[in-house]
């Protein structure tokens, strides 16, 4: 299958790939040191330690020379070079798909509470996500002693930790991994949310509650626990690609065909002071895709144009976000619900609806498979630094234990949709917890810190105010996240 097949796994896959090739460097590099411990080449036992060191240094922190100064540097490249690359338009593909999934179906909720700022708000949120994108990537290079560029980094975390280098070299990595973690597992925790309210609004006569339609859906989830590789759930990529852009032509032409009505003088440019940050994390959330940028550019035939990639994948996605949102709020106004879909008639609704539950239930499988790894790698998988014995037999088989923990991550996400059934305040406390972080505050911050002798004055200026306002929004949209949360469950609201 090739990559116009693709959908959001390929995002995670390269995310989850930053941990193989780690590994797979850090193989290369012991094999090297022992032969140069057994055959003395390269100048003796002084300069093939230097060597090591000097290596393996590198590859902790993401400083140092970069691969090709070493002998596994070569090897590297030469396995590199024979990975299948891919096309400008196959990243934008890549890319298109993580920032337009269906969690814009919350895009018109946070029109209700922003108004003509909450237009503003997608557009900018565009501009930065686009920039941070592409100063997130200038981090993985520097410059050689005749002034040319080399990658030296090769993912987020390899950045982080550069940046925390030389006092705590794996301190970055391990907050990054946390913020992945989290943003992953709550995806999880939204596809169920998602599941149970459309569900319950399809079929709002039956005796059965919207926490009951989160177990039901939960109980189709469990086989995950039992997952592999992604290889059984791929075939499905398509079909959900092709469903969310029926869906959102089904939702945008029901909307046009009701343009007699639309309520223009909704639109005001007034603010929910209370509301409106909750909106902010819902935009930013819908547009996070740094966490795999690195790996997307390693891989491209030509990264030269990443920045060209990037530039018309938020453009476009600028545009349909805009649209999307402003016409379903025009069609709907005061009444507009958390997920817009909810807001069509019955016949519709449950038609579409369906729809939706299928591609949720299908898409959990990629961010659960990948929070799995991140977690295996990190807890379970460190060799001596490890945390907890392998969760793997000898045989490569999953142990009854290790089986129980994914069981036991399935059962998390159900309790969570459970206890918190807000679609739109969950992704606003994400958006604001971790996407915030991934997108605007990180990227700017290691872009100051790697890069501060190199810097213009705009950029420093672009990076510092990207942060500070980042910061402010984060800060207040989780607090007003967990407020809404609080009352939601302290006077038993629903969505």
């Amino acid at each position: 299958m090739g990559f116009q097949a693709a959908t959001d796994e390929e995002g995670l896959g390269f995310a989850a790939c930053d941990d193989l090739d780690y590994d797979h460097r850090q193989g290369l590099q012991m094999d090297i040191l022992k032969t140069d411990e057994v055959g003395g080449e390269g100048g003796g036992e002084m300069v093939g330690d230097g060597t090591a060191e000097g290596d393996s240094h590198y590859q902790r922190d993401g400083t140092g020379p970069p691969p090709s100064a070493s002998k596994e540097g070569g090897v590297c490249d030469e396995l590199a070079q024979d990975k299948p690359k891919i096309t400008a338009w196959e990243a934008g593909w890549n890319v298109t798909n993580a920032i337009q999934g269906m969690f814009v179906l919350g895009l018109p909720y946070a029109i209700l509470h922003g108004g003509y700022l909450g237009l503003f708000l997608i557009i900018f949120a565009a501009v930065v996500c686009c920039y941070t994108g592409k100063i997130l990537i200038a981090c993985l290079y520097e410059e050689n002693e005749d002034g040319e560029l080399v990658r030296v980094r090769d993912s987020y975390v390899d950045i982080a930790n550069a940046c925390c280098a030389p006092r705590f070299p794996s301190l970055g990595g391990h907050f990054v991994n946390v913020a992945q973690i989290i943003e992953l597992v709550m995806t999880c925790i939204l596809y169920v949310v998602v599941s149970g309210n459309l569900m319950y609004n399809s079929f709002p006569n039956m005796p059965v509650s919207q926490k009951s339609w989160a177990i039901i859906a939960t109980a189709a989830l469990l086989p995950c626990a039992f997952l592999k590789n992604l290889k059984a759930v791929s075939k499905f990529s398509l079909l959900c690609t092709l469903a969310h852009f029926v869906i959102n032509v089904l939702v945008i032409a029901y909307c046009l065909s009701r343009a007699r009505d639309w309520a223009w003088d909704k639109v005001k440019f007034y603010i929910d002071v209370k509301k409106f940050p909750i909106s902010i994390g819902i935009i930013v959330f819908s547009y996070t895709s740094q966490i795999f940028l690195p790996s997307l550019e390693g891989n491209m035939q030509k990264p030269s144009e990443f920045h060209c990639m990037m530039n018309w994948t938020h453009i476009s996605a600028c545009i349909l976000k805009g649209l999307f949102a402003l016409v379903a709020y025009l069609t709907w106004a005061d009444a507009t619900k958390e997920v817009i879909t909810d807001n069509l008639p019955y016949t519709i609704r449950a038609v579409v609806n369906l729809f939706l539950v299928s591609k949720a239930l299908l898409s959990y499988p990629l961010p659960f498979f990948a929070a799995v790894e991140v977690l295996e790698k990190s807890l379970f998988q460190g060799g001596g630094r490890a945390c907890f014995p392998d969760c793997y037999g000898g045989d490569g088989r999953l142990k009854s234990w290790g089986l129980s923990l994914r069981c036991g991550l399935v059962v998390f996400t159900l309790l969570m949709a459970i206890y918190v059934p807000h679609f739109a305040l969950l992704m606003g406390l994400t958006g604001s917890l971790t996407g915030a972080g991934l997108c605007f505050l990180l990227p700017s911050l290691f872009h100051l810190k790697l890069m501060w002798r190199k810097l213009l004055w705009h950029q420093v200026f672009f990076d510092v105010a990207i942060f500070v306002i980042g910061g402010i929004c984060s800060i207040s949209g989780f607090i007003h996240s967990m407020e809404g949360l609080i009352e939601a469950y302290k006077y038993n609201l629903h969505d």
